[in-house]
């Protein structure tokens, strides 16, 4: 049993911060070439905290309520910012519950991205007022009862768009972009 959050909760507080810094960047449709490989990377590296969360052994906060903070008006600007930029690739098939169900369902990856955030943001509040053990606690229950699964889902969405763009090329199109790099190093 951890009897100080302290290390985690600052590692964990690191990996929110970048995965905000990167939803801003991409958000802000400046860089519109590199959101995909943005976004991969950035949920990516935000899976793998995940995983060490649910590694963990349970975190149990001294207490065990706390009100709903409510909706994040900043986030929606981002939802509909990501929306906007992805436009017709925001939609997906997704599965309600792949172990029980089965059933095929819409998801959408600004959906799926902002809620992730939302989820983050709560445990970062927590952080931020000098709580760690409460951070600590809602990142790793969030994570097991919500964000894992949307962060995982935009994870596959984003290697799936991500390979069709360099994978779906027609051969001239390679052929151009190999002339490209070898003119580029000369």
């Amino acid at each position: 049993m951890v009897d100080d959050w302290t290390q985690p909760a600052q590692d964990m507080h690191a990996e929110v911060a970048a995965y905000f810094s990167s939803l801003e960047e991409v958000a802000s449709g400046e860089a519109a070439e590199s959101a995909l490989p943005l976004l991969l990377l950035s949920v990516g590296q935000l899976c793998a905290a995940g995983a060490r969360l649910g590694a963990l052994v349970d975190v149990v906060p001294a207490e065990r309520f706390e009100p709903d903070a409510g909706p994040d008006a900043d986030l929606e600007r981002v939802r509909e910012a990501l929306h906007t930029l992805l436009g017709g690739l925001d939609d997906y098939c997704d599965l309600e519950d792949p172990v029980i169900t089965g059933e095929v369902t819409r998801g959408s990856l600004s959906d799926d991205l902002v809620a992730v955030a939302a989820d983050l943001a709560h445990g970062q509040e927590h952080y931020l007022a000098g709580r760690p053990t409460e951070a600590m606690w809602w990142w790793q229950f969030s994570y097991l009862s919500s964000w894992g699964e949307r962060a995982a889902a935009a994870l596959r969405v984003l290697h799936t768009l991500l390979a069709h763009v360099r994978l779906d090329a027609t051969d001239e199109q390679v052929m151009e972009a190999e002339l490209a790099a070898l003119h580029a190093v000369t």
